[in-house]
């Protein structure tokens, strides 16, 4: 909503009756908060297609009448969603902390007197005053005064506007020099960014993990369903009674249900967040840590994330008679001390860094007046003379000195090049031209850095600005970002990453359109920015990183937030990201091969057999023992892949397959051995199926935890640990004969021998598979 003052209550401001009146009709002065309420994410725990997989689970159970079994995937349903809750509570809470600790306060005339409110109870209508330092804290138009403002966090320009009365200034902008009085004209989501937050809540990408949990899922329950067909078929055909034959069909069903998939890749998730949390990187949303080992784009902002956001002299052209020393020397006399004018903090260091031998001693110093377009100061030099110095605008200062035509075109190359040009002239008495400065918002330093080191990691950067095509141009060659610039209007429809590096000149809408079509292309896009308006496309983006000087707005758009200056962050990220999605896959991989391995042995046991080689309640042992405990795979000491991951699912489904059959070739071999060489009874051969099946699965285990290497790298204490104790519950139980007939501890001893010599051969004869299949 939009009001003017009236003629009445425009000196005085508003009263506090008309504010409260105001704020019941508009709301607020504050940007809508892009966090989803609480309930909506409990319920966004319960409600999407993973946890959809363990809800027809429990039905399933309950169906059967397996009560105990269904509470125990509830239990895991529960656990998942709690897992996920804290963790991404606990990001939340961190970013609540930021924004309490930059919480705005405005001067207001209120009831005929100035007082200092919160922003947030800022209206229409009200008077306010932009001081230097302070953040305009909603659209207003200036009364009086005249301040110089700094819109890059809004606009990407790089370069502060001069405002004067009967001027607009945003909201978001800071005052970099001057004062203004000014009336509100807009607050909160009806400001001129009003649209950038619209667009971020439009903004929605569905998570690559999510995608393929569901695609293991649906391949696992096709192969599981012709399985338990042919289970059925067979066992029909062998006439088998059916208090027989449904123990068996149901013993099929769940060996299919991969239970603890959800919840092992939120718990990798919430593994891979604590240890980014401990490098400065803070991921608020759980899927993002699993997104940057896929992310094979990012787009990002320039000024304020590629850049410094600061100004720096890039460029002098000296008069002949002086030098740059002088010329920086005299300029910086003429630039105020102690403010925060960019463009007189600028002058000022370089001067401190090639200071002159004979610098004259100020004797009165001009401020910048925005109507002469100069700054000027009085000094006197070496031999006693007092000079008159200006510093300004080339046209300003070309009213009082000439400017040759070597300076004319100095002034037309920098300005080609996107510089701001500064003239400086001098003399005891009719000004001379000394020189020119040109200025730019450099580069970071970790900027060229970075992108060399995502091009060695597979990422390709493309910029993302606002400003002006030939300003990006230059940082973007600074900093090594190859490729043609995209022409200036809309975004082309099919627009893919290699067509442009650098995009100039974009709207917030621009920045999200850009990011939707890389998505559409079949990339996995990153969004890396600081201002409120990169807000919507950080938001579509699968990964939008916000950089450790982010708006508010930015920040709570961001899937990550770095909380330490610098961008090494971002390769921070991917790396732990690669890692994840490693630990992740292997557990992928190693449930997809026990479910496979399950039903084949029921189906080749019932054929070898005539029966059924395990019963459900040693399925539900492998369940809690098997399942449960290769949930420490997600802590596993793994190195991440060179290259950005890409969920394979079929082949991770044939590669499974394969594995399986491996697998299965041992415990076949295994059960004949206790059939004809040891003279094993039925009961005492299915406590060997059991046995042999627990004990290979942990070969396979320790065999795909490195894809390209025979072993890799040292396993984590959890894994050995867990390998210790499903080990020895097996052991303990058929030893023991608990829950199955009791086996001699020497034939479990040596199926535990036969296993290590299987994760041997099987770690040789995974490596021409895994490149074959090119498994990372």
């Amino acid at each position: 909503m939009q009001v003017s003052a009236t003629a009445t209550d425009a000196p005085a401001g508003l009263s506090d009756a008309q504010a409260a009146a105001r704020r019941a009709e508009v709301g607020a002065n504050e940007m809508p908060d892009f966090r989803p309420r609480r309930l909506l994410l409990i319920i966004e725990k319960f409600w999407a297609p993973v946890p959809w997989m363990l809800e027809a689970a429990i039905l399933l159970e309950l169906a059967l009448g397996k009560r105990i079994e269904a509470a125990i995937i509830a239990l895991l349903l529960a656990f998942n969603a709690v897992l996920g809750l804290v963790q991404e509570g606990r990001a939340q809470a961190t970013l609540a902390a930021l924004r309490a600790r930059l919480a705005l306060n405005v001067s207001v005339r209120r009831d005929g007197a100035w007082q200092v409110l919160p922003a947030t109870e800022l209206v229409p209508g009200d008077i306010i005053k932009l001081s230097l330092g302070g953040v305009v804290a909603a659209d207003a138009r200036l009364l009086d005064g005249q301040v110089l403002l700094d819109q890059s966090m809004l606009t990407g320009e790089s370069v502060p506007i001069e405002a004067a009365a009967g001027m607009d200034a945003y909201a978001g902008s800071l005052v970099r020099r001057g004062e203004a009085t000014a009336e509100v004209r807009a607050t909160g989501a009806h400001t001129r960014f009003g649209r950038t937050a619209e667009l971020v809540g439009r903004a929605h990408v569905t998570s690559s993990q999510q995608k393929s949990v569901l695609r293991v899922v649906r391949n696992l329950a096709g192969f599981s369903a012709v399985v338990i067909a042919a289970l059925g078929a067979y066992a029909y055909f062998l006439k088998l009674p059916l208090t027989e034959m449904t123990p068996l069909v149901l013993t099929a069903l769940l060996g299919a249900i991969p239970v603890a998939l959800p919840a092992s890749f939120t718990l990798a998730a919430a593994i891979g967040a604590r240890a980014l949390a401990a490098k400065g990187v803070l991921p608020t949303r759980l899927s993002a840590v699993d997104e940057a080992a896929s992310m094979d784009v990012l787009c990002a902002d320039k000024t304020g994330t590629l850049t410094r956001n600061e100004l720096a002299v890039t460029g002098l052209w000296a008069a002949p008679g002086f030098d740059d020393a002088r010329l920086l020397g005299l300029a910086a006399l003429a630039s105020s001390d102690g403010g925060q004018d960019p463009v007189d903090l600028a002058v000022r260091r370089a001067a401190a860094d090639l200071r002159a031998s004979d610098a004259p001693r100020l004797l009165e110093f001009t401020a910048f007046d925005p109507a002469r377009k100069m700054a000027e100061a009085r000094a006197q030099d070496a031999g006693g003379a007092v000079i008159r110095i200006a510093k300004g605008a080339p046209a300003a200062i070309g009213r009082l000195a000439a400017l040759p035509d070597e300076a004319t075109a100095a002034i037309t190359k920098f300005a080609g090049q996107g510089f701001r040009v500064l003239a400086v002239a001098a003399g005891a008495g009719a000004p001379a031209l000394v020189g020119l400065i040109a200025l730019s918002d450099p580069p970071r330093a970790d900027s060229a850095p970075l992108i060399a080191q995502l091009r060695v990691l597979g990422v390709r950067t493309v910029m993302v600005t606002g400003d002006a095509a030939a300003t990006a141009r230059i940082v973007a060659d600074e900093i090594g970002l190859d490729g043609p610039t995209c022409p200036p209007g809309a975004i082309p429809d099919h627009v893919h990453p290699r067509d442009f590096a650098v995009f100039a000149g974009v709207l917030p809408e621009d920045k999200f359109t850009l990011v939707t079509a890389f998505q559409k292309a079949g990339h996995v896009v990153g969004m890396c920015g600081d201002g409120a308006n990169d807000a919507p496309a950080l938001r579509q983006a699968q990964i939008g990183i916000a950089v450790f000087t982010a708006t508010d707005v930015a920040k709570s758009a961001a899937g990550m937030v770095l909380t330490e200056p610098g961008l090494g962050g971002i390769v921070t990220a991917i790396e732990e990201g690669r890692r994840t999605f490693h630990r992740i896959q292997s557990y992928t991989l190693n449930s997809i091969t026990k479910k496979i391995v399950a039903l084949f042995l029921l189906l080749v046991g019932l054929v070898v057999t005539g029966h059924a080689l395990l019963t459900p309640l040693s399925m539900v042992i492998i369940l809690i023992s098997g399942d449960f405990l290769s949930m420490a795979l997600t802590t596993d000491n793994v190195a991440g892949a060179p290259l950005p991951n890409v969920w394979r699912v079929g082949a991770l489904t044939v590669a499974g397959v394969v594995l399986g059959l491996a697998q299965l070739g041992f415990c076949i071999a295994l059960v004949l051995v206790g059939t004809y060489r040891l003279g094993l009874d039925p009961e005492r051969v299915r406590a060997l199926a059991f046995v042999s099946l627990v004990f290979s699965a942990q070969a396979v285990v320790y065999a795909i935890r490195a894809r390209r290497h025979l072993l890799g790298t040292r396993p984590s204490l959890w894994l050995l640990l867990s390998t210790l104790l499903d080990s020895a519950i097996a052991a303990g139980l058929a030893v023991s004969g608990v829950a199955m007939a009791a086996l001699p501890a020497v034939v479990v001893a040596q199926a535990a021998g036969a296993a290590v010599v299987f994760a041997l051969l099987l770690a040789v004869a995974k490596l021409p598979l895994f490149a074959a299949l090119r498994l990372e």
